[in-house]
């Protein structure tokens, strides 16, 4: 077995079927097919369950599978770290960055550019728990994120601590005259509250808050998008409940800002990536800038 016959295999794997995988490789079929057989031959097993719509892997297939994937992953960044013993700074850096992060982004990402102009980006936007699992997935190399996060499988940069605000509808404006309302009186508006997709997070914070307080919100609306929040927000559906920094003076129109009277309601956020994993020297200048 050889690292071709591997890579065969591997794509044929992933993409479930001959003609698909021999797209992807851009070869023909029948030397991909000849291969596979090849090193099921060496191997003396079946790796694949055969049907017609798609290639099973069989167990001893699936464990295969399994060791390649690390192995190639390792050769990537072995590759790349080999690359980059020469001078100068080139390449992707793919960066995942929940939405109400954003802000820390721009004058970072333009600083950076500045320093190394041959950096290319991929950024990806989603809740918490994704881009974490995109992390561990190897599908982008760092993360801008709301905590909490099971943080065992990464390093991570903490990120300013900021206080959550109430928003509520213009409409609304003349009944919180002063720009603060108490919990109290808090729990008797409609809440919409941001919540992830999956896993604990600023909904828990949030909740836990009243819940200490002997209150019961009202919540009618949980969504992972805060623009959408927003969106209702102004419409008059609710009053929200988000980090400062989520609100930029374009997502204030329509919108009033009301600090909380009586509850320090803290977000905490972190820059993260996967431990164990070779970093780029671009993943790891642009973390760099988060430590000052």
């Amino acid at each position: 077995m050889d690292l071709r016959q591997l890579r065969y295999f591997y794509t044929i794997a992933k993409e479930g079927q001959i003609t698909r995988a021999a797209n992807k490789l851009h070869m023909a079929q029948p030397p991909l097919s000849t291969s596979l057989k090849e090193l099921e031959t060496e191997l003396g097993v079946s790796l694949f369950e055969r049907n017609r719509k798609k290639m099973e892997l069989t167990e001893p297939g699936l464990l295969l599978y399994e060791k390649a994937e690390k192995l190639f992953e390792y050769l990537d960044e072995t590759v790349m770290e080999v690359k980059e013993t020469g001078d100068g700074l080139r390449g992707t850096l793919s960066i995942g960055c929940v939405k109400t992060c954003f802000s820390h982004m721009p004058k970072r990402l333009k600083t950076f550019r500045t320093q190394y102009p041959n950096i290319t980006y991929e950024l990806m936007e989603g809740d918490s728990y994704f881009l974490a699992d995109q992390l561990m997935n190897r599908s982008i190399d760092l993360a801008l994120v709301r905590l909490p996060l099971e943080m065992k499988d990464f390093e991570y940069v903490p990120l300013p601590d900021e206080n959550y605000v109430v928003v509520i509808p213009n409409s609304w404006a003349e009944d919180f005259s002063t720009g603060k309302i108490t919990m109290a009186n808090l729990v008797k508006l409609p809440l919409l509250l941001l919540h992830r997709l999956s896993g604990i997070g600023q909904y828990e914070v949030i909740l836990d808050k009243f819940h200490k307080n002997n209150l019961q919100p009202k919540v009618v609306c949980q969504c992972p998008d805060v623009d959408i929040l927003l969106e209702l927000v102004r419409e008059g559906l609710g009053a929200s409940i988000v980090p400062t920094s989520a609100l930029t003076d374009h997502q204030l129109n329509g919108i009033k800002k009301l600090m909380i009277e009586d509850e320090n309601i803290v977000s905490k956020s972190a820059i993260i990536w996967l431990k164990n994993r070779y970093l780029s020297k671009s993943a790891r200048q642009f973390i760099e800038l988060f430590h000052a």
